[in-house]
């Protein structure tokens, strides 16, 4: 066997776990701050933490948009296996991120914040 055949499976495996680190590393960002805005004592404290994240919260969930484009790409038949297995987890992990994304946006502009907090913390 081609000795470049051997260590490419080798390097995009790497590629694939870097990207799954940065996603857990930047991502940990994103659950602190949600950890401690259920610890916060009112509504302004609340927004403050809300508008720190503003800006990154929807791009660490790109790691995993590239993530599963680049296992598409390199282990198709991994790809494959793994989506054909987890069809309802992955669903209900891309719809959690839509409704996280609906309560951050709705969260900004309502009146009474208290349901869309709720919706944060799913």
């Amino acid at each position: 066997m081609d000795p470049l055949a051997q260590f490419l499976p080798q390097v995009w495996f790497f590629i694939l776990a870097l990207f799954l680190f940065l996603y857990v590393m930047l991502d940990g960002f994103d659950l602190g701050v949600g950890i401690l805005s259920l610890t916060s004592s009112n509504e302004e404290r609340r927004g403050i933490l809300m508008t720190s994240l503003s800006n990154v919260w929807d791009a660490n969930e790109t790691w995993l948009v590239i993530m599963g484009g680049a296992l598409f790409g390199a282990f198709p038949l991994a790809y494959g296996t793994i989506l054909n297995g987890l069809y309802i987890p992955i669903f209900l992990m891309i719809f959690g991120l839509i409704f996280r994304a609906v309560a951050f946006e709705f969260r900004e502009h309502a009146k009474r914040k208290l349901f869309w907090n709720q919706g944060k913390r799913i």
